[in-house]
């Protein structure tokens, strides 16, 4: 069996090991570790956080400003991998195919978040990690007191700060 790819996602409140799933989502695996060694995600910040759902990060600067990011990849929801508790995927946008630097880890099993088929309804998002040491940082990340910054909501009131993602 093949060594899967393991990633320490610092935080200014914790750090936590995610192990990538490069056998089901290479695709992805290979556009989140491309964004990983250029060192991307350094004070970035978890910008959403819904309690009970998910947090997500991975495409705002410390100052609240949205980071290019590289091409958008294809969605590889179709993958078997499931949206579960500590899972990590892919945020999009309402095109299932626009991927490309944010992420979210799931606080909870959100299957509806899954692939059920090739259609606009039914892409999913596409999971690629799970969460294997410090599934206790997502929880304290979802108790932080959230408000609305610019036209965002669900926005930590203090900045919750990725300070590095490196892989192991």
């Amino acid at each position: 069996m093949s060594q899967l790819p393991r990633v320490v996602m610092k935080t200014n409140l914790g750090e936590l090991i995610i192990e990538l799933n490069s056998e089901k989502a290479p695709t992805t695996v290979e556009n989140f570790l491309h964004y990983v060694n250029d060192n991307f995600y350094s004070n970035t910040l978890f910008h959403r956080v819904i309690p009970g759902f998910m947090v997500q990060g991975g495409g705002f600067t410390a100052e609240f400003e949205q980071k290019e990011g590289i091409e958008p990849i294809k969605n590889e929801a179709d993958n078997g991998l499931k949206n579960i508790r500590g899972s990590i995927a892919m945020a999009r946008t309402s095109d299932p195919h626009s991927a490309s630097s944010q992420f979210f880890i799931n606080l909870a099993d959100n299957t509806f978040l899954n692939h059920t088929s090739p259609s606009s309804q039914g892409w999913g998002y596409a999971v690629f990690g799970q969460v294997v040491e410090g599934i206790e940082l997502i929880d304290t990340i979802a108790k932080q007191k959230t408000g609305r910054r610019q036209e965002h909501a669900d926005v930590p009131v203090e900045d919750v700060i990725i300070e590095s993602i490196t892989l192991l």
